[in-house]
């Protein structure tokens, strides 16, 4: 069982390799075969090594471990004129210097035009042998691992690394077809059975993406790569692969989406994210003949705050701000900040049957109050005046930038006129709206 691991894994990690041609990846797995204790040669189509793995050179010539780059294969196993067929074990003659023995050997699936040879060490090279496992243990902290699906009989064998991924221990369970299909996320189930029967019926190589559930209910994700190994007739009897953990790169992945999505003080969205929503939400209010209102909103005196308190106390107030104006509208609406003491607010699926004025002035008075109450900062009170923009579609204006452009002149007119006021887009040349002393 392990000599078929140190088998399966060879192949499937050189295949994987060439799949995802990432540097990173490809590192990973070129080290994974040099761990390997079998020997592995890579043949070009008039049988010369074009690349091989320490463990070759020492089952070829244990003496001298002379490079066999670029030497016929045949001056090692003179014998080997033709190559057996594929998955074909056999044993050839092994010439040495002076000295001839035999070698056991199988020939893999051919990757393009390239042969394949893994030499099996004896039984005497093995004893005592710390290379298996050395190669069992790269493939634990690599989080990859290696499968022998047996298309006819439904046997699935599994590396010990494999149990890990699907949250079991070697011996909790007997590998299956039907296991592993009852593992996989129900959501990918269907992508992964298409794949690897396409992969089947067209010999092409097998690379999916996929989440599957542990015993305990969490939910990992893994990438799935593999070949089918045909008979003499050309007919599929199993496919082989390599799976590997991808959860903490999925992660990583999900975390840089979101810093470039949020703010990282407050955790608001930021004003990427505020333009993505806004063309939708310009596109819903079209659609549904409904009014949407972006309200611009700048602290007045935060300038002051952080800069006799420091920034620390600055923070806290941005934060204070940040979790008041989420309060103050519905969840369906979105509040985002732009920096340093700018904040947008977005509110969705509003009347066209009211005022614009009176949508305005109550949407204000709202956020007014949700602002008005003190901050206490180093044991002292303040209070965070603001100055606000109103600007509604399709009132104001009909497109995104115009929209925020509206909203943007309104807010400043606003602050220009003194602290807790707001103008509407249109009023730009009118007296602002005064809701607080």
């Amino acid at each position: 069982m392990l000599l078929l691991l140190v088998t399966l894994a060879t192949i499937v990690l050189l295949t994987g390799a060439a799949l995802w041609q990432q540097q990173r990846r490809a590192t990973t797995f070129r080290r994974l075969l040099e761990l390997s204790p079998n020997g592995l040669l890579i043949l070009d189509r008039r049988q010369r090594v074009r690349w091989h793995n320490p463990a070759a050179a020492l089952l070829l010539d244990p003496a001298e471990q002379t490079d066999p780059t670029g030497q016929p294969i045949t001056r090692w196993l003179p014998m080997l004129d033709t190559l057996p067929a594929p998955m074909q074990r056999m044993e050839t003659l092994l010439r040495r210097g002076d000295q001839q023995t035999q070698q056991d050997l199988t020939r893999l699936p051919d990757i393009g035009r390239q042969r394949i040879l893994l030499l099996h060490p004896t039984a005497e090279q093995q004893a005592g042998s710390e290379a298996m496992e050395r190669f069992k243990r790269s493939q634990y902290f690599a989080r990859i691992g290696t499968w022998d699906w047996d298309i006819g009989t439904d046997r699935l064998y599994w590396s010990e690394a494999i149990y890990g991924m699907f949250g079991y221990q070697p011996g909790d369970v007997t590998p299956s077809y039907s296991l592993f299909c009852d593992s996989v996320h129900p959501d990918d189930r269907e992508l992964v059975k298409i794949g690897e029967q396409r992969c089947i019926d067209t010999g092409e190589n097998h690379d999916e993406e996929y989440r599957v559930i542990w015993p305990d209910g969490s939910v990992h994700w893994v990438r799935e790569t593999g070949n089918v190994v045909q008979n003499e007739q050309g007919q599929p009897v199993k496919m082989m692969g390599v799976v590997r953990d991808i959860t903490e790169e999925k992660r990583s992945v999900r975390e840089l989406e979101q810093r470039a999505h949020q703010d990282p003080l407050t955790g608001l969205p930021n004003r990427l994210m505020l333009e993505q929503r806004l063309v939708e939400a310009l596109a819903r209010a079209r659609a549904r003949q409904t009014r949407l209102a972006l309200v611009f909103i700048d602290l007045n005196q935060f300038k002051a705050i952080n800069d006799q308190l420091g920034h620390a106390s600055g923070d806290e107030v941005l934060l204070t701000v940040a979790q008041r104006l989420r309060s103050a509208v519905r969840s369906s609406d979105m509040v985002a900040r732009l920096g340093g003491d700018e904040f947008v607010v977005l509110l969705e699926e509003l009347s066209r049957s009211s005022r614009v004025t009176d949508e305005a002035h109550q949407i204000s008075e709202k956020l007014f109050a949700s602002l008005a109450p003190v901050i206490t900062l180093q044991g002292r009170d303040y209070r965070i005046g603001a100055s606000l923009g109103v600007a509604l579609f399709p009132d104001h204006a009909a497109t995104m930038d115009k929209l925020i452009h509206a909203a943007h002149l309104a807010m400043y007119s606003a602050k220009r006129s003194g602290n807790n006021q707001y103008r509407l887009g249109e009023d730009l040349n009118t007296h602002a709206h005064t809701l607080a002393p």
